[in-house]
């Protein structure tokens, strides 16, 4: 054994792990855990990291729904930025998070479903602009209001 290795003190080697060896692969990450980090990231305003990782992996994009129900506003508004910085970078990624944020549409809970508008409204493609007219008559005022003006600026852009 290496005695340099043996005379470390032990936070060093929690520092500075043993690389994983082809025998002994990375252990994996849970998608929970994963939307955790990534919802961290966004709260802490870390908005660059996530960009880079949904180009890296435009799948993380389904988990938009999910994300957007965090009761942390910093979360949620993390959430919009994210994807004002990608209609810039990958647009073309964007939609894969339409299926989740259409499920939102049906939340109990009227912000959730505002931030699913919003976004949806972002994304504006056919499909998601369909679903948002679906909430024109919504019990919440500020999610029709959030509503008509997606409409309206989707008819005037």
């Amino acid at each position: 054994m290496d005695r340099e290795r043996l005379c470390q003190p032990e936070w060093t080697a929690m520092i500075d792990p043993p690389s994983p060896t082809p025998s002994q692969p990375a252990p994996e990450v849970s998608d929970q855990t994963l939307r955790e980090v990534i919802a961290d990231f966004l709260a802490m305003g870390h908005v660059d990291n996530i960009v880079a990782m949904v180009r890296q992996e435009p799948r993380y994009l389904a988990w938009t729904g999910q994300l957007i129900e965090d009761g942390r506003y910093a979360v949620r508004l993390g959430v919009a930025v994210l994807f004002e910085h990608l209609i810039m970078v990958c647009p073309e990624s964007l939609p894969l998070a339409v299926p989740g944020l259409m499920q939102q549409l049906r939340s109990p809970v009227a912000w959730v479903r505002g931030e699913a508008a919003s976004l949806l409204g972002t994304i504006a493609t056919d499909e998601a602009l369909a679903a948002v007219a679906q909430l024109l008559h919504d019990p919440s005022p500020q999610v029709v209001e959030i509503v008509r003006d997606i409409l309206d600026a989707g008819a005037n852009g």
